[in-house]
C-alpha cells in the first residue's frame, strides 16, 4: 500500500478494550480511493482501531508526530525510516 489517509480515534468510535484517554489518537488508514472522498468517513485503520478519516491531513507528516499510533506506524512503513530504528 503506497497511500495512506489519517484516521482520528474519536472516543464515540473506541472499543471497549481500548482506553478512553488514548494518547495516541492518529492513525493509518488504507487509502484505495482519494483521501478527499474517504474525508469524514469511518474507516478502519492499518492497525484495526475504528476512526473517522481527516482528509485535510497527511500520514506522512501526522505518523512521525508523537500521537500518532505505533502501530500504524510500523505497518505503514514509517517506522522503517532511519531516525526511527534502533541502532544496533
Amino acid at each position: 500500500m503506497d497511500a495512506y489517509a489519517v484516521g482520528f480515534a474519536r472516543p464515540d468510535r473506541w472499543s471497549q478494550d481500548r482506553p478512553a484517554g488514548e494518547s495516541r489518537p492518529w492513525h493509518a488508514v488504507e487509502a484505495h480511493r482519494p483521501t478527499s472522498e474517504l474525508d469524514g468517513e469511518v474507516e478502519l485503520a492499518v492497525c484495526g482501531a475504528i476512526v473517522q478519516v481527516w482528509g485535510s491531513q497527511q500520514w506522512e507528516r501526522v505518523g512521525t508526530g508523537r500521537t500518532a499510533c505505533p502501530d500504524c506506524r510500523r505497518l505503514s512503513g514509517l517506522g522503517q525510516t532511519p531516525s526511527l530504528r534502533r541502532a544496533g
